[in-house]
């Protein structure tokens, strides 16, 4: 189908599929998604767009919980991205977690769907503390690109620029991205499917900015643990996740509107 024939578009995925980082549960939530729908809107006026993703979702729970309601809205595109937070769990499969988003892969092209996914950066170039999961994320990256070739899937290589490790492109969490993060992946999806306009500008640096002192850095990880990672163990410890309680932010499919454009 040619891109500028998309008229649904239905997204599935974990917090960063709902926009975590670009906006905040007052003001709502944005997030690549989101910026993703504005780009298909600019190509084809008239899209009707539902985003599945809850926060905290493992790649299992993604394809239990929205793949279903992902078919029953007849999606001309669609975009799959899970698993990072399998990759943060002590217990790990890279080969499970790739056959629950392979599973969603088929099903979605299936049934007439353009499906396109991202790859993972390696979250030790953001957080030095998460070095040693670089060979989880290379090896689920790796499953992920052959799973998308023998379904014909779009992948948008988002893991490779090395702008994917500015400090600028995170959340003071490092593990969401940024506004301008989101942007970027909106951006390499609308470049690998080929939508007119889009470009390869996603994948260039920004503007140098003045590093930290060694003791800034320092006290940037001490502050980061005690923000952020401590509370992220204190809920996996109770067996708890920051999406319990909670579902989609856009269940239906609905018009794309200026607001929507525009960020709330």
């Amino acid at each position: 189908m040619p891109s500028s024939e998309y008229r649904r578009y239905v997204a599935l995925g974990d917090s960063q599929t709902e926009g975590l980082g670009d906006g905040d549960d007052t003001v709502g939530l944005r997030g690549f998604a989101d910026r993703f729908a504005g780009h298909l809107e600019a190509a084809r006026p008239g899209l009707q767009y539902a985003n599945l993703a809850v926060r905290g979702r493992l790649a299992g729970q993604v394809r239990a919980g929205q793949l279903a309601a992902a078919l029953a809205l007849r999606p001309d595109i669609a975009t799959v991205v899970a698993g990072v937070n399998d990759v943060l769990r002590p217990r790990f499969d890279a080969a499970e977690v790739a056959s629950h988003v392979e599973a969603m892969f088929a099903a979605l092209t299936a049934a007439g769907a353009h499906v396109a996914t991202v790859t993972f950066p390696d979250l030790g170039r953001v957080v030095p503390l998460a070095r040693p999961l670089a060979p989880r994320l290379a090896e689920l990256n790796d499953r992920i690109r052959d799973a998308a070739a023998r379904h014909g899937v779009t992948v948008a290589e988002t893991a490779l620029p090395e702008a994917v490790a500015d400090p600028r492109m995170w959340t003071t969490d490092r593990l969401h991205a940024s506004a301008a993060g989101h942007e970027r992946i909106a951006a390499a999806l609308a470049h690998a499917v080929g939508l007119p306009g889009s470009d390869d500008t996603w994948t260039h640096p920004l503007p140098p900015r003045t590093a930290p002192t060694p003791g800034a850095a320092v006290a940037a990880e001490l502050r980061w643990a005690a923000a952020f990672l401590g509370p992220w163990l204190g809920r996996r410890l109770r067996g708890r996740s920051s999406g319990d309680g909670r579902t989609a932010k856009r269940p239906d499919l609905l018009p794309f509107a200026a607001e929507d454009a525009a960020g709330r």
